[in-house]
C-alpha cells in the first residue's frame, strides 16, 4: 500500500477530477455572470422606460393643449 503524505488526502481514495474551466469562467465571467448582465440591463431598460413616461406626463401637465400657439 502506498502511503500518503497527508492523512486528510489517502491515496486511492477517490475525490474525482475537476472539472475543466474555460478561460472566462476560471476569471468569474462564466454563463451566470452573462444571465446577470442581462437582468441588470432588463431591469435598467424599464427604469428608464418609467422614468421617460414621468417626463413626458410632466411635460404634457405643464403645457396647456389648447394653446393657440402651438398650432
Amino acid at each position: 500500500m502506498t502511503d500518503s503524505k497527508n492523512i486528510n488526502n489517502p491515496v486511492g481514495q477517490g475525490g474525482g477530477q475537476r472539472k475543466k474551466q474555460s478561460r472566462a469562467e476560471r476569471q468569474n465571467n462564466g454563463p451566470h455572470r452573462n444571465r446577470d448582465r442581462q437582468n441588470a440591463a432588463a431591469q435598467k431598460a424599464e427604469l428608464v422606460r418609467k422614468m421617460r413616461e414621468k417626463a413626458r406626463a410632466a411635460e404634457a401637465a405643464e403645457q396647456p393643449n389648447d394653446d393657440p400657439a402651438q398650432s
